[in-house]
Order: structure tokens, then sequence, then C-alpha cells
């Protein structure tokens, strides 16, 4: 299988650019770690705001959690199929508008569809899968240290993240919240276009 010739100005850049799309990849890691750790956050919050019982809001977080698990396999199969930009950019996209449309919800199955289903679906794609198969592309003289650094990044962006939110979700507004994932995925989505092969 070949890989797609990466963009201009990378595009002689070699083993310099695999680098990039690490930094690329890294950073996508950081977010989807961000997004599974938001409804831990937004608990308290959206149980005040809406009334909704504890049960129907962790089964939201839950499915999500599941779908992250299993969505992997065929992650890495839509890699090979579609190959990464587009799988990454897809799952990007509909990372920031899971996030982004759940500040208009008014029922449960509203938050079980955007935190469940789609955020679940979405941030399983963009997981440590990801982070193998470009690892594998790219790397074979640093490989285990790209490895170790890809996979460390879904606690790195737990830590980063869960801070800033829980601040945001106790400043009175939880839209805060959904608002700054989406923004941060959103963000990406450029840098994946330009930078990923």
């Amino acid at each position: 299988m070949s890989i797609a010739q990466p963009p201009f100005p990378f595009r002689r850049a070699g083993q310099k650019y695999a680098f990039v799309v690490v930094g690329v990849i890294f950073l996508s890691l950081l977010v989807a770690a961000g997004l599974r750790s938001s409804p831990s956050v937004l608990l308290v919050p959206l149980e005040e705001t809406f009334g909704w019982s504890r049960s129907s809001i962790s089964f939201a977080a839950a499915l999500g959690i599941f779908l992250y698990g299993l969505v992997g396999p065929f992650a890495a199969a839509a890699m090979e199929r579609f190959g990464l930009r587009r799988v990454l950019i897809t799952a990007l996209i509909l990372m920031s508008a899971s996030s982004a449309v759940s500040a208009y919800m008014t029922e449960p199955w509203h938050l079980i569809m955007t935190w469940g289903v789609f955020s679940g679906l979405s941030s399983g794609a963009v997981a440590i899968v990801m982070g193998a198969t470009v690892v594998n592309r790219w790397f074979v003289k640093h490989r285990g240290l790209m490895m170790g650094l890809l996979t460390a990044s879904a606690a790195t962006g737990t830590l980063v993240f869960l801070p800033v939110l829980a601040a945001l979700a106790s400043s009175g507004d939880w839209t805060r919240v959904v608002w700054t994932v989406a923004g941060a995925a959103a963000a990406l989505v450029p840098l994946a276009w330009w930078l990923v092969p």
C-alpha cells in the first residue's frame, strides 16, 4: 500500500515531516481526551439545569465510553480504506459538532445522542489506534518513543482539559464547557487538512 504524498511544503521533508504528523495526532488525541472527560464535569450542572437524573446523564457518558472502545477496529479499517486525513478530519468535525449541538439540548435523549453516540464514535476514531497507525507507517528507529508519546497524550489531555473544564462548569454556565471542546476540535481541522497526508 502506498502512502499518500504529504502536501507542500512538507513533501520533501522526509523523516522530519513524520514528527509534524505526530504533533498533529498528539493534539488530536489530547482534544479527544478532553471530550471524553467533559461528562464528568457536566454531571452536576446538567442535573441542576434540567433536573435530569444522574442515571440518565451517566448512561450517556457510559454509552460514549462503550462506543469509544468499540469503534477502534473499524476506525483502523477506515484509515486503510479512506486515508488518515479523511478519518481524522471527519472525526474532528463530528467531535466539534456533537459538542456544539449539545449546547442547545433540552431532553435527555439529546444528551445520549450528542455525548453518547456521536462523541463516542468520533473520539474513538481519534484514539490510540490512530496513533499506532501513524507510528507504524512513519517510524522505525523511534517507534517506541513515538508510541509512548502518543499513548501519554490521553492522560495529558485529561490532565490539561479537566481543570479548565471544571472551572468553566463551576462558573455557572455549563455551555462554556461544550463550546470550549467544540472550539478546540474545530481548531485542529485546518491543521489536519494541511499537515496530515
